[in-house]
């Protein structure tokens, strides 16, 4: 096990500091409250990164970027290629920042992925076009898109497993789907300023200016989510957590070497809400875009709507899995994702009102489904590896259930037909049932870890 680097040897570290800086906190102690709105503000921050690079995706760099495809829809299916480098790189950043972590702190972590995600993020709006510097623009936006995801494998700050620590245990599943709230608050808050831009300027000036200004203010909101999670890293709780070991990042080969096959298990068990997840977001404006129904602002506004529900069907989630129990919650979503994968096709193939049916109906089931995703990930690895062992596991569960999902999904619905997002949105939910049935199993059998 790597430890982390004597300050009294080696001269002042941030985990030197850090430890000073709980021994001098005295604002009384981290309410579960106060750590629950820090998780909520630092997913809020990561995801609304990410989904103004996907809404950028589909309304800009199309036409920006990849000006030189012979039609629209080949143009997107490029756009979209990039789009999965960030959850490609995500495992990479994880494994660096795990061993600044334990070496350098969790403070230290922290400041520079979430300057690198904002940075990353800020660093599109000055991207020329390919009209400008030719491929040079694409080789950029695949390196900032890169940047994205390496940066959130730094992101991931223990949080949500301390907020799990002041759960009671009739009461895990709704302190499990409070970090899943900012999924819907970071889209809404994207599509908002899309939305905006896009339906108050013309088409010239929104692609020469007006799409940059979202990508902006995703800085600032790193800015204010640093500063929210610091006061909290900082926490004598938190100390008394990583003393705990409770915290501690652990070698990412270590952890493995105990428990690779709970990371597989785990990277599928949420595989039905992580394939919905980009279905309902990005893929179905893409749709909209290339094949019409209703213009994109009114869809992005659609999509804010839509963005509400999912919160409430988080929120349901918490109270569900509270009286079932996660493992019965998870089951469940995964048969209703099922079930909507037979319909979907056809309410987003009708017209304004089914896509606006498939909207509010899918966001609703993400909710249901996606609001104890978080849970699902760490909950097969005991409090040494749960640290490490959570980080890992959620990164590859977005890139099997996520990153490829726009890309898959347009270029089966262009080429085969929309009947086909059905198929892939039914895959996810039978690998969910599957990894489900095979954690029970094992679980009975007596290997460790297991829902809780």
């Amino acid at each position: 096990m790597t430890t982390v680097v004597n300050p009294a040897s080696t001269g002042p570290t941030s985990s030197g500091l850090e430890r000073d800086a709980r021994r001098i906190h005295d604002d009384g102690p981290i309410s579960p409250g106060s750590i629950a709105l820090g998780v909520i503000i630092g997913r809020m921050s990561e995801f609304f990164d990410f989904f103004v690079y996907g809404l950028g995706s589909v309304l800009v760099f199309p036409k920006l970027i990849f000006p030189f495809a012979p039609t629209p829809v080949a143009a997107t299916l490029m756009s979209f290629a990039i789009f999965p480098l960030a959850f490609m790189a995500r495992p990479v950043g994880s494994f660096v920042f795990m061993w600044i972590d334990r070496n350098y702190g969790r403070g230290t972590k922290l400041t520079i992925a979430l300057f690198l995600l904002g940075g990353s993020t800020a660093s599109i709006a000055f991207l020329p076009g390919y009209d400008t510097i030719g491929y040079w623009a694409v080789a950029l936006l695949a390196l900032f898109r890169m940047g994205q995801g390496f940066a959130l494998g730094g992101a991931w700050d223990g949080l949500a497993s301390l907020l799990n620590l002041n759960a009671p245990p009739n009461r895990r599943g709704w302190y499990a789907m409070i970090p899943q709230l900012g999924a819907p608050i970071g889209f809404a808050l994207a599509s908002i300023l899309f939305g905006y831009f896009v339906a108050n300027l013309s088409e010239a000036d929104f692609i020469a200016w007006g799409w940059r200004y979202p990508f902006f203010v995703a800085f600032a909101i790193n800015v204010v989510a640093l500063f929210a999670r610091l006061r909290i890293v900082a926490s004598k709780e938190f100390g008394s957590a990583l003393e705990a070991n409770e915290l501690q990042a652990r070698p990412i080969f270590e952890m493995l070497s105990k428990h690779a096959h709970d990371v597989v298990l785990g990277a599928f068990v949420p595989l039905a809400s992580f394939a919905m997840f980009h279905l309902v977001t990005i893929f179905p404006l893409s749709w909209v875009t290339l094949y019409g129904g209703q213009s994109a602002a009114e869809f992005l506004f659609v999509q804010v709507i839509g963005a509400a529900v999912g919160i409430v069907g988080i929120i349901l989630s918490g109270l569900i899995a509270d009286r079932i129990g996660r493992r019965s919650q998870l089951m469940i979503g995964a048969v209703i994702i099922a079930i909507f994968s037979f319909s979907a096709p056809f309410l987003l193939d009708a017209g304004g009102k089914g896509q606006d049916a498939f909207i509010i109906i899918g966001f609703g089931i993400l909710g249901l489904s996606f609001g104890q995703a978080s849970g699902a990930v760490s909950s097969r690895f005991g409090q040494y590896y749960r640290y490490t062992g959570a980080a890992l596991t959620s990164d590859l569960a977005w890139l099997i259930g996520a990153g490829f999902a726009p890309l898959v999904a347009l270029g089966l619905a262009s080429s085969f037909g929309i009947i086909f997002i059905g198929g892939y949105l039914i895959s996810g939910a039978i690998c969910t049932i599957a990894a489900l049935s095979l954690s029970r199993v094992l679980d009975q059998s007596g290997e460790p870890g297991g829902q809780r």
